[in-house]
């Protein structure tokens, strides 16, 4: 079965930088959307960003992190990236790593295969 294992997070100040990854097990996404969400206690899961394999390897964001944030992945490693820059507060949440077959969308409920998350926590 799918398994998607996030890692990376972890704690910095404001102004700094985190990559984090999600490494896919159970299968080869050739086809389909992978994508990240983050969520804080109270909240609502909040989608970050999404790379579709179908419209020609083709990204989206959340306009909270336009400009700061770049979603990749290495296909010869089966991960997905989240390159996030210019960290501020409102980042702090837990990071999710998300993956569907078809179209991306950056709603938490169009998603079945979720990993554990990893927590990314930013001090001022």
């Amino acid at each position: 079965r799918v398994q998607l294992v996030e890692s990376g997070g972890g704690s910095v100040q404001a102004g700094g930088s985190l990559r984090l990854s999600c490494k896919v097990s159970g299968y080869t996404y050739t086809t389909g959307c992978l994508a990240w969400f983050r969520q804080v206690p109270g909240k609502e899961r909040e989608g970050v960003a999404s790379f579709s394999f179908e419209l020609g390897s083709s990204t989206d964001y959340a306009d909270s992190v336009k400009g700061r944030f770049t979603i990749s992945q290495d296909s010869a490693k089966n991960t997905v990236y989240l390159q996030m820059t210019t960290l501020n507060p409102e980042d702090t949440a837990m990071y999710y790593c998300a993956a569907r077959s078809g179209t991306c969308y950056l709603a938490a409920s169009w998603y079945t295969v979720w990993g554990q998350g990893t927590q990314v926590t930013v001090s001022s």
